[in-house]
C-alpha cells in the first residue's frame, strides 16, 4: 500500500498584528478611494534594499498585482505579498504597527536581524550557514 504523507499546514513568512492589519486596510482603502475605486492598490509589497547603515532596510509600497514569484500572506483580513528577493531576509518577522505621542511607524521584529543602526532605519541579517563543511 501507498504511504500517506501527512500534510503539515505551512507557516506564513511573516506574521501580521491585528494592529498592522487594521492600518494596511486603512492605507489600501483611503488610496483605493483617491484613486478611483478598483484601480486601486489590492495588497501591499513588502521587500527589502540594500541602503542605510546597517545594509538593508524595509520596503513598502502599494501593489496592484501579484508578482510570479511573490509570497502571498493573508491575515485579519489584508494582503501583503513578500517579494521574493526578500524573503530570506525577512523570514519569521513580525509586522506591527505602533503610534504613541510622538510617532506612528510599522515595526520589523526580525529573528533573521542580527543588528541595527542607532536610528532602527536598517539592518543586518545573519549569514546562511547551509551545510558549510570546515575542513
Amino acid at each position: 500500500a501507498p504511504r500517506r504523507r501527512s500534510r503539515l499546514a505551512l507557516r506564513a513568512p511573516i506574521q501580521l498584528t491585528e494592529t498592522a492589519a487594521e492600518r494596511i486596510k486603512e492605507l489600501l482603502d483611503r488610496r483605493r478611494e483617491s484613486g478611483g475605486g478598483d484601480d486601486g492598490p489590492a495588497a501591499l509589497r513588502v521587500g527589502v534594499k540594500t541602503r542605510g547603515c546597517s545594509g538593508m532596510s524595509y520596503t513598502m509600497n502599494y501593489a496592484t498585482e501579484k508578482k510570479k514569484l511573490d509570497e502571498e500572506v493573508v491575515e485579519h483580513g489584508v494582503t501583503v505579498w513578500i517579494d521574493s528577493a526578500a524573503l530570506m531576509h525577512i523570514v519569521g518577522t513580525t509586522m506591527d504597527y505602533v503610534e504613541d505621542d510622538l510617532s506612528a511607524e510599522f515595526i520589523f521584529h526580525n529573528p533573521n536581524a542580527e543588528g541595527s543602526c542607532g536610528c532602527g532605519e536598517s539592518f543586518t541579517t545573519k549569514p546562511l550557514d547551509i551545510g558549510r563543511a570546515d575542513g
